[in-house]
């Protein structure tokens, strides 16, 4: 540079400093290149606009400026004394004006596409084309590094008035600017150290990223694509001028900028998508000192992005919310000219993760095209920028008499339609807080009423007639009467006709009503899998009681906790069980004591029951570790099999495999449904015992878990003459639904959900054969009404997760005996028309897909935080199912110490275990750092809770060996490695380094990462983008493209090598090189 005609040299503002940083890390992307398009009409004189450009570019030094670091402890900016600015001209006249614009888009996407040498000045350059007599369009491209928005008009003025003066042939003097480099002077004497401390407390407890809105369907973060080349979009916006109007007057009327109203929609809009209360985001501000003379005219780069942090509690009134996030931002004014990357510092935000994706730019600044038409030879017109940053989400704001802006955002990351729903969100939320500045938080409307209309009501018009004033044993009788000689019920080689089964449950209900069984009394029912156990649960219910079912297999306590809760006098068992119970009880064995019955009549019984009295009582497990009692109401039941009998067919239910527990709801259709419309109910011991199962009848549903189906996918259990599969109770892999739909027998495959509380099933969506990804869980059943709500309450919208409620027919009457949970689980209906509606509570996760399915995204209650990172354990365990070697998985956060946690995952393995470290990297291409286990524990299977559903509190605590195993230090292994240890230790200032390091664990950062670089470069001879760092922040993973690099480096240079000898050699020369 010692040579060059050098004006001054000087460091980088902090902005310049992390514009540098990103422009390095993707070199081949067009982050922070600007494009400036405009429309010049009238008698353009070329020559003269181009000498009108080169004055402004010598009045002002920092647009004759080039950028460097390598060798360098920090980048430094040199400005040139001269620099000619680069003009291309094109004659676009005779082109259509269709043509034009095509040609015109691929021009600018052409000149995105070739970015700027920083080491050459100037970084700018201009595109003139003229598409009629007395019309031209100009592009100004040039590098964000120049200057910002609040520059541009002085740039453009100054150009206006350089050549109207140069047209006139005047001599044009104008007073010297301040330089930029009075900037940089004015930054260097500031308190970094005040600056610091104040940011340290005005992030303090800010320990993990601030989630992004509205990812892909499924794909939360970028994984093994992340490195891929970014691609830009933009979504406009734009607010009526009445909606304008009154967010100006409301924010005149209470002392707010414009600014700050925006930024509180901005901030609701962040909280309501990620269901946080405390959000942040980042925000430019001028930066643009008040005490710097003559800062306000100074052509340069003076923003500075700064952390917005703000707490949305629903019950905050928006006022004195507003108010509050204007106090914050004048307190912060003075720390402004502090760089993002030492302010991220005073977090607690791992190094080398953002503190914020999403970034609002409220443009402020004077850029109104009328300005620059006057009496001269030219207007301009049509002025229209293009920009990119490095967020993935950026907005920008502009206060025109409409309040008006953009979306840019990162196709990688989000979809289009997503990005419109966001925009119109935006829109609503500005509207509802010009509507009523006095509302809460939570009552600021963020859907639009369409929306509202689609969630709440034509996504749940599911109204369809059923016999609602039936109970389930009529439904039985009626059946009974008509196909009394079809088989009803079969177990093992003993089996049961419609009139037997009926007759048999009517002598058993006359003998219960003599024992004062009538409605609203609880019978427990403690039997085997027999055909006496149908009996028992007809009998039950047509003596006009309720049945509670008592698995033998359960624990005595959990058996005798039941017992007491229900207040059971009466129970029905088996002589074989007898023993295990109370003596107090009144009990009847089905099997041995049915001679006692034969004398009772087998009509069917009178009684009171109605529709609205208890059918029967499931235990489920309870938070408090007892189980608590689902009530669940004979009219709840006939809806849910008036429903499932429209939608499978009677083909498909001619024999229904019945493998369920009766104490799972599962059982209430495997059972209840075929005896409702004349099919035959088949009973197992379990549904691993399906292949030993006789071939007649035939098997044609089954109904069960997806970890049972999944076994007897695996030993090719299944028979011929099944058709159909219903899973439900478990998060369903796609990758058995298409090993299911691999036996071509099989036509349909049902994903079902619902929870206890609303009588077995509350959505159902039929599978795609083919499909790659994991099914939904679809939309709600006939008479069920799903909605998915935030903390205040409030509908979500498409994309955004939700807690997910049931309303409708099937709606239990609570929990038994507990009328707090009762009410705490069983909420007013808010959206339903009748006083008396209510809502359950699932304590379940899911999203709206754009086409109203519902997506299942987990437990509320297995959403964990670690280390301020907000983890769905569910999403962990579905992607590490996907390895190949593993079979099944499970995530916790294990506490073995107070205060300190790990994430650990336990698998079971398909054969083999596999190696963590192989767990890990395939983890590591789908999922951030920090949703990757620590310890991964091998199991032979898992603990299962006497509902079937996965024991969480009964998983082993992971062993001290392992998990030194896991964190053991490993030394530099080849002389690769070796030096780069020996950089990463001089330039971190770490003694001692395991190749497993992380280098932003270690306290490495943008800067340091830059000296990294240029290090490597130095010792190895090849050139590395600065992404690799972030990509491979390891020794280990480092080393592996170094040694990758060099071989290519290699093989290239060797290639050189060969042809400049060959361009030596004459042709006679080389005849006969290729004749020997």
């Amino acid at each position: 540079m010692q040579n060059k005609p050098i004006e001054e040299i000087y460091e980088l503002s902090p902005m310049q400093q992390g514009m540098l940083f990103y422009t390095l890390y993707d070199p081949d992307s067009d982050v922070y290149f600007e494009q400036l398009i405009c429309t010049l009409q009238g008698a353009l004189d070329v020559s003269v606009l181009q000498q009108a450009w080169q004055q402004v570019v010598q009045r002002h030094a920092v647009l004759r400026s080039s950028f460097h670091w390598e060798e360098l402890n920090e980048p430094l900016q040199v400005v040139h004394r001269q620099v000619e600015l680069p003009w291309v001209r094109y004659d676009w006249r005779e082109l259509a004006p269709t043509e034009q614009q095509h040609q015109l888009d691929f021009l600018l996407e052409t000149d995105r596409s070739q970015p700027f040498d920083l080491g050459q000045a100037p970084l700018m350059r201009f595109t003139l084309i003229q598409v009629s007599d007395q019309i031209h369009d100009l592009v100004w491209s040039h590098h964000h590094l120049l200057f910002d928005g609040w520059s541009m008009p002085t740039i453009l003025e100054e150009v206006l008035t350089y050549y109207e003066a140069l047209h006139r042939g005047e001599m044009l003097h104008l007073s010297a600017p301040c330089l930029y480099r009075d900037y940089i002077a004015w930054l260097k004497a500031q308190d970094r150290a005040q600056a610091k401390a104040f940011w340290h407390g005005a992030l303090e407890g800010i320990v993990a990223p601030a989630p992004l809105p509205t990812p892909f369907k499924g794909e939360q973060r970028l994984g093994a694509d992340e490195f891929t080349k970014a691609s830009y979009a933009e979504q406009p916006f734009t607010c009526s001028i009445a909606v304008s109007e009154q967010l100006r007057a409301l924010a005149r009327q209470h002392h707010l900028t414009l600014n700050n109203v925006v930024q509180g929609a901005w901030a609701l809009l962040l909280a309501r998508y990620s269901g946080e209360t405390e959000v942040i985001f980042g925000a430019t501000v001028s930066g643009r000192p008040a005490d710097l003379p003559g800062v306000e005219s100074m052509v340069g780069l003076f923003i500075n992005t700064l952390p917005v942090r703000t707490h949305a509690s629903g019950d905050a009134e928006l006022i004195p919310w507003l108010k509050g996030l204007q106090a914050q931002q004048i307190e912060q004014e003075p720390y402004a000219y502090l760089p993002l990357a030492e302010i991220q510092q005073m977090s607690d935000v791992p190094t080398g993760l953002p503190l914020f994706e999403s970034l609002l730019v409220f443009e402020n600044y004077p850029f109104d095209a009328s300005r620059y038409n006057r009496d001269g030879s030219i207007d301009i017109s049509h002025l229209r920028s293009i920009e990119r940053t490095n967020y993935p989400l950026t907005v920008i704001v502009n206060p025109q008499a409409e309040l008006s802006g953009r979306f840019i955002y990162d196709t990688r990351r989000f979809e289009t339609s997503a990005i419109r729903r966001l925009s119109s969100h935006f829109e609503t939320l500005l509207a509802s807080i010009a509507a009523a500045p006095g509302q809460q938080l939570a009552e600021v409307s963020l859907l639009t009423a369409a929306e509202r209309a689609q969630i709440l009501v034509e996504w749940n018009n599911t109204q369809a007639a059923y016999p609602f004033d039936q109970c389930i044993h009529q439904l039985f009788e009626a059946q009974a009467a008509r196909t009394p000689d079809a088989v009803a019920v079969v177990f093992d080689d003993q089996q049961l006709t419609y009139r037997e089964l009926n007759e048999r449950a009517n002598q058993l209900a006359h003998h219960m009503q003599a024992l004062e069984v009538a409605a609203e009394v609880l019978v427990g029912l403690y039997v085997e899998r027999s055909l006496e156990m149908v009996v028992g649960l007809l009998g039950i219910l047509k003596a006009g009681g309720a049945y509670v079912p008592l698995d033998p297999t359960y624990p005595q306590e959990r058996l005798a906790f039941m017992l007491e809760d229900a207040q059971i006098t009466v129970l029905l068992t088996q002589a074989n069980l007898q023993a295990d119970l109370s003596p107090t009880l009144t009990t009847f064995c089905l099997d041995t004591q049915w001679a006692n019955l034969r004398h009772k009549s087998p009509a069917n019984p009178s009684c009171a029951v109605t529709s609205n009295n208890m059918a029967y009582v499931l235990y489920t497990s309870g938070s408090t570790g007892q189980p608590k009692g689902v009530v669940i109401e004979h009219r709840n039941a006939v809806a849910f099999l008036s429903w499932a009998q429209t939608v499978f067919t009677p083909e498909e239910l001619e024999g229904v495999f019945a493998s369920t527990s009766i104490c799972f709801d599962l059982s209430v259709f495997e059972i209840f449904l075929p005896l409702s419309c004349g099919k035959t109910v088949i009973v197992a011991e379990n549904a691993l015992a399906l292949p030993t199962l006789p071939v007649n009848p035939p098997i044609t549903l089954i109904n069960t878990v997806p970890s049972a189906m999944h076994e007897l996918v695996r030993m090719n259990g299944v028979p011929e003459s099944v058709q159909v599969v219903n899973l439900a109770g478990e998060p369903l892999p796609n990758a058995l639904v298409q090993a299911i739909y691999a036996q071509e027998n099989i036509r349909k495959v049902y994903n079902l959900y619902g929870p206890s509380e609303d009588t077995t099933y509350s959505t159902f969506v039929l599978t795609e054969k083919g499909a790659t990804q994991n099914p939904a869980i679809g939309r709600p059943i006939a008479n069920t009404q799903v909605y998915l709500l935030d903390q205040a309450l409030q509908p979500v919208p498409v994309g955004v997760p939700g807690e997910l409620c049931l309303g409708g027919a099937g709606l239990a009457r609570g929990y038994l005996n507990r009328p707090e949970l009762t009410e705490a689980k069983f909420i007013p209906h808010i959206f339903g028309e009748q006083a008396s509606a209510r809502l359950y509570k699932t304590g379940d996760l899911a999203r709206y897909l754009p086409d109203g399915t519902l997506e299942f995204l987990g437990r509320i209650d297995t959403q964990v935080k670690l280390r301020g990172f907000r983890i769905e354990l569910g999403e962990i365990e579905a992607v590490l199912s996907q390895h190949p070697d593993v079979q099944e998985a499970i995530a916790i956060v294990c506490e073995d110490t107070p205060g300190h946690k790990t994430l650990v995952a336990y698998v079971i393995p398909r054969q083999e275990p596999p190696i963590p470290s192989d767990l890990r990297d395939f983890l590591k291409t789908k999922l951030p750092d920090y949703m990757i286990p620590t310890l991964f524990v091998p199991l032979e299977t898992l603990p299962i809770t006497p509902n079937g559903k996965v024991d969480r509190q009964a998983l082993p605590q992971p062993y001290a060996s392992q998990r030194e195993l896991e964190v053991s230090f490993v030394p530099p292994r080849t002389a690769t490695e070796e030096t780069l240890a020996a950089i990463w230790s001089d330039v971190l200032g770490v003694e001692k380094i395991s190749i497993r390091d992380n280098f932003f664990e270690l306290g490495g950062h943008s800067l340091l990462a830059t000296q990294v670089l240029s290090r490597l470069q130095e010792a190895f001879f090849i050139q590395l983008p600065l992404r690799q760092l972030f990509d491979r922040p390891t020794i280990a993973d480092l080393a592996e493209v170094v040694v990758a690099q060099q071989l290519e480096q290699a093989e290239s240079d060797a290639l050189e090598q060969i042809l400049g000898e060959v361009e030596t050699l004459s042709d006679d020369d080389v005849k006969q090189q290729l004749r020997s």
